[in-house]
């Protein structure tokens, strides 16, 4: 088990390069997080959703990702609450503040999505949540060590030199937890470290004598990360230096933002988060409004930046405008939650770019789907994850078609589409249609093959700096 002395410290790559490197020793190998909190989700085999990060780590075991690969997926809906996925199923919302008192009744859960994986692979490797420092979180705990000793799997912390003070990340973290804890944690490695690893040599040897365990390495920097999908929006930087610019909203509760992932392959784009409180650059050609947990409270949140005013300003000077899930939804009239669903019940007014009108109400639609795009014929490949039905005029110039079902809306004059499907520009052949209605001419990347050779790229990188034999003759 890959634990972190932190949240964002590179658990979920170490996670999938370590995985890669298990699968091409040969072994069969599957990716385990008991507890993920994130609005980036992923679709599975079995029909459930878990978090995006373990998807991509059973793409490094070449697997289909399992809902038991995430028993416990958190989705932030406010700042104090959140609905919980439990095995791949939507159980409840709770306030932070009742959650612990929860937790007790979906640690079995846990332990049984574990127990399946381990039926079926020679290895589990398992992805630690936040920090086990956080003691305060100790009771009950499902995520970090309270998993690790009634599943009996040692464990590796990892420590972020780049954000600094790394040797107090770790050697404090020996000095919160208890002795039980402290004898589960077989060895510690160091993550991110930018030149010559050498220069730490000193630091890394205070660290072992300090706290007893064995070192497993200190992995430099990896540059090609940025091109494997992020676990947290805020890590997107600007890609490309293209003359077509690209502008995605960082929404508050903003969800399954690695739509915009192949985008970043492609040099003649640069695609840019813009961050709350910054406006949408005056020279923006497409606006892309992405998915979110909470449709409503993040049209406010958005009326809240001066984004609404931004965004027509763009449409009126002729700019294109893409929604996605949640953001299809907010250009319509209006979004109505009657019952509650995503917070207090009413209705709010959308961005009025759409002749369409949502209505949250019935199941959560989680399904893998094969579309074919309404402008050109070509088949698009992607999956929706969403509550909440569309409908009104526009519908009648759909997106796409699912079967003879039509998908998403489209206004009289192209300039602004909706869908609801995510992962979408996957698909090679249609990104590159749908680019050249802006001018632009693909890489012609195969996306889904690069993300693999990242990977490998990963995994090779481990092997060189990472004593992998070690980490890997752990296992029990």
């Amino acid at each position: 088990m890959i634990q972190g002395t932190g949240s964002n410290v590179g658990k979920s790559m170490l996670v999938a390069g370590l995985c890669r490197v298990a699968r091409r020793r040969g072994l069969s190998v599957l990716p385990f997080k008991p507890q993920n909190m994130s609005n980036n989700a992923a679709v599975t085999v079995d029909g459930g959703e878990i978090g995006r990060a373990q998807a991509l780590q059973a793409l490094a075991c070449g697997v289909e990702p399992h809902s038991d690969m995430n028993p416990v997926l958190l989705k932030p809906e406010t700042d104090t609450g959140a609905q919980v996925v439990v095995q791949g199923k939507r159980l409840t919302s709770v306030r932070a503040k009742d959650y612990a008192a929860l937790k007790p009744k979906i640690a079995a859960a846990v332990q049984e999505s574990f127990q399946r994986l381990k039926a079926r692979a020679d290895l589990v490797i398992v992805e630690g949540a936040g920090s086990p420092a956080e003691v305060n979180l100790r009771k009950n705990d499902i995520a970090n060590m309270g998993f690790a000793l009634a599943a009996d799997v040692p464990v590796v912390l990892a420590g972020d030199i780049d954000r600094g003070g790394v040797i107090a990340q770790i050697v404090g973290t020996q000095a919160v937890l208890d002795a039980t804890d402290n004898a589960q944690i077989a060895g510690f490695l160091v993550n991110r470290f930018r030149g010559d690893p050498s220069l730490f040599d000193d630091g890394y040897h205070l660290i072992a004598t300090r706290t007893g365990w064995p070192g497993f390495g200190v992995l430099p920097w990896f540059p090609d990360a940025r091109l494997l999908p992020a676990e947290d929006a805020l890590d997107l930087a600007p890609s490309g230096k293209g003359q077509v610019k690209v502008a995605c909203l960082a929404l508050s509760r903003i969800a399954n933002f690695d739509d915009l992932d192949p985008l970043k392959l492609e040099p003649d784009l640069t695609v840019q988060m813009i961050l709350p409180g910054q406006p949408i650059p005056g020279d923006t050609d497409l606006v892309v409004i992405p998915g979110s947990k909470s449709t409503r409270g993040d049209l406010a949140f958005l009326r809240a930046q001066g984004w609404d005013i931004d965004i027509l300003a763009h449409h009126r000077r002729g700019g294109r405008i893409l929604g996605l899930c949640g953001g299809y939804q907010m250009l319509g009239h209006s979004v109505a939650d009657p019952d509650g669903i995503e917070g207090p019940p009413g209705t709010t007014p959308g961005l009025g770019l759409l002749d369409i009108e949502t209505v949250m109400g019935g199941d959560k639609r989680l399904a893998r789907v094969t579309a074919r795009h309404a402008p050109t014929g070509l088949s698009v490949e992607g999956y929706e994850i969403h509550i909440g039905r569309s409908d009104g005029p526009d519908r009648a110039r759909p997106f796409a078609f699912i079967g003879d079902q039509p998908e998403g809306a489209r206004s009289p004059d192209g300039r602004v589409e909706g869908s609801y499907l995510h992962g979408l520009f996957t698909s090679d052949a249609f990104r590159a249609a749908w680019l050249r209605d802006f001018g632009v001419q693909a890489a012609g990347v195969n996306y889904s093959a690069e993300v693999g050779r990242v990977l490998d790229r990963l995994a090779d990188h481990m092997e060189a700096h990472l004593d992998c034999d070690g980490l890997l003759a752990l296992a029990r």
